[in-house]
């Protein structure tokens, strides 16, 4: 426990004085809200009818939970193994559950100050986001949501030796995903290949998960599937993870 606390401490110290990091991980899915949000205010899809912040808040702050998941283990990961970071933890009683349970933690903590912030927004008379009864469902989505997505970024940080290779990599899976998984754009207005495509991407399960719980498009029973679904991206994405985890460049 003692060195849980120490590395959470640490992490949690490394990531407030980042301000480039900061910054990027609740401005940037901020930006793309704001924007879309003007430019597709008032306006409703017309396969489905229902207002287009119903699609666009839910799928970007998803793919901002995601994202920041991704990119905030794996650029970790990546630095503490090449600066022998990592090394030296292995050299004491630490083990590599408290290692990612220090992360897991953190990211839990960002995700929720991240969803709070962006909803507060998204609800603004310009945008006009309507939240339905469910939406406390939204914070186990995040749980699992967050779960599945950093195990991702922990094999991207394995696999991965330098900050550019980090980005390239995030970069190449996260962004596809977000436009074939409906984060940018409704998956109801999708080709139905698309559509079929997004149904074994992860970020498909967060979307329709989170946005059921905040404005209503789905079921309790609709939320509690996404969610089932995304718990098994999480055992799988956790097993490889574990399985392809690294202390060293040099191994």
């Amino acid at each position: 426990m003692s060195a849980y606390a120490a590395l959470s401490q640490a992490g949690y110290r490394a990531y407030t004085r980042d301000k480039t990091t900061l910054f990027f991980t609740f401005a940037f899915p901020l930006i793309f809200l704001v924007v879309f949000g003007l430019i597709f205010s008032g306006q409703e899809v017309e396969q489905s009818g229902r207002p287009y912040i119903s699609y666009i808040a839910p799928g970007v702050l998803s793919w901002g939970l995601g994202n920041a998941a991704v990119f905030g283990v794996g650029f970790v990961l990546m630095q503490w193994r090449r600066d022998d970071i990592l090394r030296l933890i292995r050299m004491t009683p630490t083990p590599t559950s408290a290692v990612l349970a220090s992360r897991y933690v953190l990211a839990l903590g960002i995700g929720a100050v991240q969803a709070v912030l962006f909803v507060a927004v998204a609800m603004l008379p310009p945008f006009g986001l309507e939240l339905s009864s469910g939406w406390p469902y939204a914070f186990l989505m995040l749980i699992v949501g967050v779960t599945a997505f950093l195990a991702l970024g922990v094999i991207v940080g394995s696999f991965t030796r330098t900050p550019e290779a980090v980005a390239a990599v995030a970069n190449c899976v996260m962004l596809p995903m977000a436009f074939l998984s409906g984060s940018f754009f409704p998956l109801d207005a999708m080709p139905g290949w698309m559509q079929a495509i997004s149904r074994v991407l992860p970020l498909r399960y967060l979307n329709d998960g989170v946005s059921a719980a905040l404005t209503g498009s789905g079921t309790t029973g609709d939320i509690l599937l996404s969610c089932g679904v995304l718990a098994g991206f999480a055992v799988v994405f956790t097993a490889v993870a574990l399985k392809t985890f690294r202390w060293s460049d040099r191994t």
